[in-house]
């Protein structure tokens, strides 16, 4: 992910996919060194941070990788049974394990241990435990309370921690900071665009995208934000919130709709929607291979692949119909010269 960028990831209905993104995101800060920061209105900070995904060993991406390459038709012991004549011929391409990988692999069937967690250097924000601002707080400000609230607990973080540069880094200890807030603009959060399709303060959200966005773009820092925006009324504040984020993506559940007992979407649980890429320092954004994207949950692991599709095996024969086979049938039992006088005739 890029440095300084905002990251919003519009959730599931159940919310069940969307935590889980979030989750990686912050054990891929734990395992990198970062400094991580969750924010959330509904779940304790501490408890999210000890389910985070344990890390895959090396020892077990190698098997794996070891197994992929045995088990690849491009393999020295492997014999042709189809077309022998081209089984001593040069190969034209050779399988080769990547050289690097990027990120890691997680096991969400276990947590990661406590010595891991303890290296990590966490900051929290849980909502119910945060003293309202009281009588210092302006209430015909345009920002809900508790929107003014976080900003202020993050701009206080990238200060202190000397993200912003007012207290420089040791050099060759540079850091970045790692935030997830967790639903952010749901009801929890004191906002109303949830519930009314004319909300109390209309651009309460949007003013504090503006200003995180303004304390992303002047630190070493990268946010990741999960929004219900399936529940937000007006949609008019969507498009707003996918102007100012720098990645949109959105994950569509299978879960009680149509799709989840459709046999063309049987190996998948949801579509992975990418709205909006990056362009940070750049006239365009790059252009992505395909939008195709789907998820599934493993036994073990979150994945996004390439939504492939089975082909379209009907029934029915595409050249004739059941009465026309049984014609057939009947001009070929009679013999050649009364199928040449039928109506119907053979397709060579």
């Amino acid at each position: 992910m890029e440095e300084r960028g905002l990251i919003s990831a519009e959730e599931d209905d159940y919310g069940t996919y969307s935590n889980l993104l979030l989750k990686y995101f912050l054990a891929e800060g734990v395992i990198s060194g970062h400094e991580v920061f969750i924010a959330s209105a509904s779940n304790i900070p501490h408890s999210i941070f000890k389910d985070l995904p344990a890390p895959l060993t090396d020892e077990i991406a190698k098997q794996d990788d070891t197994s992929k390459l045995m088990e690849s038709p491009g393999s020295a012991e492997d014999t042709m049974k189809i077309a022998w004549r081209y089984q001593n011929l040069p190969k034209l391409e050779s399988v080769s394990l990547p050289s690097a990988r990027f990120g890691h692999y997680y096991d969400i069937s276990k947590t990661m241990s406590p010595d891991m967690l303890q290296s990590a250097k966490t900051h929290s924000f849980y909502l119910p435990n945060i003293i309202p601002l009281g009588g210092t707080y302006d209430s015909s400000s345009e920002m809900p309370c508790d929107y003014l609230q976080l900003l202020q607990s993050i701009q206080s973080v990238i200060h202190q921690q000397g993200f912003d540069g007012s207290n420089p880094q040791q050099k060759g200890q540079k850091n970045i900071l790692r935030i997830g807030i967790q639903s952010l603009a749901s009801v929890l959060w004191g906002d109303d665009i949830c519930a009314r399709e004319r909300p109390h303060n209309l651009h309460s959200l949007t003013r504090f995208l503006y200003a995180l966005r303004g304390l992303l773009r002047s630190s070493l820092s990268v946010c990741v934000i999960t929004m219900p925006t399936h529940l937000i009324k007006n949609k008019a504040i969507i498009a707003r919130v996918r102007n100012l984020s720098d990645t949109v993506v959105g994950l569509e559940s299978f879960i009680g709709s149509e799709r989840e007992s459709n046999p063309l979407y049987k190996d998948y649980h949801g579509l992975f929607l990418v709205h909006k890429i990056p362009r940070l320092n750049s006239l365009i954004s790059d252009a992505s291979d395909t939008k195709d994207l789907a998820f599934k949950l493993k036994r073990k692991m979150f994945s996004i692949e390439r939504l492939h599709l089975p082909p379209d095996l009907s029934d029915t024969v595409s050249r004739s119909s059941k009465q026309d086979l049984a014609g057939s049938t009947k001009l070929l039992s009679s013999g050649c010269g009364s199928a040449a006088a039928g109506k119907k005739h053979l397709d060579f």
